[in-house]
């Protein structure tokens, strides 16, 4: 039996909803109506382009800043802080009130607090992972949507692969092109890391290099707070022996050459080397992404109040990317898992490592950049979402993936933690879901990062079961999963 994938309807009295292909198109033999397989494949292709979108926040987003929180914070000692606990459950932080009645976040966060009007919370993220669940795996899946069949017994992975599903920022930008000479995905301040491996999910897979994002990556140790003053663009400077109108000059010369290879030309169409080279001529010539990149000119009170330090700088950088016209911005916590300072993943010490280094710049860097593009009307079509690949354990002290842990440490949990989203169409002052009393799941409404990903690709207009190739041709979609609507307007 054949079965084509398609998007559910519940009968056909509902004359808002398709009818399901998923039914129609279940058939046992290709000769069905007359249609051949081909045909039927081609029917299936051609209504991807049917109606099938819609409903709140559908096309709401222009660009999308993912605020990355690599390493895994806990969610009971910043956003769900449970009182009336056994003391090994409970936070050390104290619980304060925020702007939403009867929601409180932790001291770690006074100034998130009192900005959770303008943002919806998911309290109840949520899955249960295949064997051990340690960061590349996790990070893997929150990036594509995909889990991997190669999964070591730490929970690691191999390197990045040509074969990898894409991370959803390249989906994106080959769906939805930018239409200014800007860099359309950009990862900063530096790459997705486990250990000794760099970069997994944060690569365009299979998709093909040219859909890989522009990583912008200071040089300076992770615990360098000033790396991003020393941004280097190089590669976006013309030479200063090669003016603009040189350059442009050269241009029309190899157009000139081109138009009289009509052969040469023919065999190296599919490559599209003619859009490749304007974009990216267009990009130097034009100097858009250098001014974008000149945190200089920005206020002094206002870099102030992002932090001066690398993950505030890369929030403002981010917020400056997307004015100037680029689609996907990642910024990802500027310290690698499996370390301590600075870094979310919390096995020990996190009374100290959480109250004077981790919260203080997510609640600055975040809440700036959320208020920043409020103030400036930018919110209205830029997607903020603010997320890590787990949560922390319940319990202190206990071992849940194989790492040791302090009695003030709490391992990996990936049953239950919070995400944050903020912009296009996103509702104000909403919280989706409920973890239980000791927060180690979802009371109602579990929210898996398929599911995040599949209201990413909604709010821009993309439905998320949209067919792509992989590089065996074998088609695929974009993510398993359909947008949660109740969390838009």
């Amino acid at each position: 039996m054949l079965s084509f994938k398609g998007f559910a309807a519940k009968d056909l009295c509902d004359p808002h909803l398709a009818p399901s292909r998923r039914t129609f198109l279940r058939v046992g033999g290709c000769g069905m109506l007359g249609l051949s397989l081909p045909s039927l494949m081609q029917l299936e292709n051609a209504s991807a382009g049917e109606v099938l979108g819609g409903g709140p926040g559908w096309g709401k987003a222009k660009s999308i800043i993912m605020v990355y929180l690599q390493g895994g914070p806990s969610h009971l000692d910043l956003w769900d802080p449970k009182e009336n606990v056994p003391d090994n459950v409970k936070s050390q932080f104290q619980p304060i009130s925020t702007k939403i009645p009867g929601i409180k976040f932790t001291e770690n966060l006074p100034q998130l607090s009192q900005l959770n009007d303008r943002f919806t919370m998911i309290r109840s993220m949520s899955y249960t992972p295949n064997g051990l669940f340690n960061h590349t795996a996790a990070i893997y899946q929150m990036m594509t949507g995909y889990t991997t069949d190669k999964v070591s017994p730490s929970g690691q992975l191999e390197p990045p692969s040509p074969k990898d599903f894409p991370n959803f920022g390249s989906n994106i930008v080959k769906m939805q092109p930018v239409d200014e000479p800007m860099l359309p995905f950009v990862m900063l301040p530096r790459p997705l890391q486990e250990s000794n491996v760099v970069g997994k999910g944060g690569t365009a897979g299979f998709l093909g290099k040219s859909y890989d994002p522009y990583t912008l990556y200071p040089d300076g140790d992770d615990l360098d707070m000033s790396k991003m003053n020393r941004i280097k663009i190089d590669d976006l400077k013309l030479r200063p022996e090669v003016f603009s109108v040189r350059l442009k000059r050269r241009a029309q010369l190899r157009n000139l050459l081109n138009a009289q290879m009509p052969e040469i030309n023919k065999a190296v169409e599919s490559f599209e080397l003619d859009e490749y080279y304007d974009r990216a001529l267009s990009l130097i010539v034009s100097g858009r992404a250098r001014e974008a990149f000149d945190l200089a000119s920005e206020p002094e009170d206002l870099r102030d109040k992002y932090g001066r330090n690398t993950f505030g700088q890369s929030c403002l950088l981010a917020r400056r990317l997307v004015d100037a016209g680029t689609r996907v911005v990642e910024v990802i916590w500027p310290k690698v898992a499996n370390s301590d300072n600075h870094s979310w993943d919390h096995h020990s010490g996190l009374s100290k490592r959480m109250k004077e280094q981790s919260a203080p710049m997510l609640d600055a860097g975040l809440s700036t950049l959320i208020e920043d593009l409020d103030d400036r009307g930018m919110l209205e079509d830029t997607l903020v979402v603010a997320v890590g690949e787990f949560g922390r354990s319940p319990q202190r002290g206990v071992s849940t993936s194989g790492n040791n842990n302090s009695d003030d440490g709490r391992d990996h949990w990936p049953y239950c933690y919070t995400a944050v989203m903020a912009g296009a169409g996103t509702k104000r002052g909403y919280v989706h879901g409920k973890s239980d009393k000791t927060a180690s799941a979802p009371l109602e409404n579990p929210v898996h990062p398929a599911e995040l990903l599949a209201t990413i690709y909604h709010s821009f207009g993309i439905h998320p079961e949209t067919i792509v190739y992989n590089h065996l041709n074998q088609p695929r979609e974009l993510v398993k999963a359909q947008a949660l609507t109740a969390l838009l307007s």
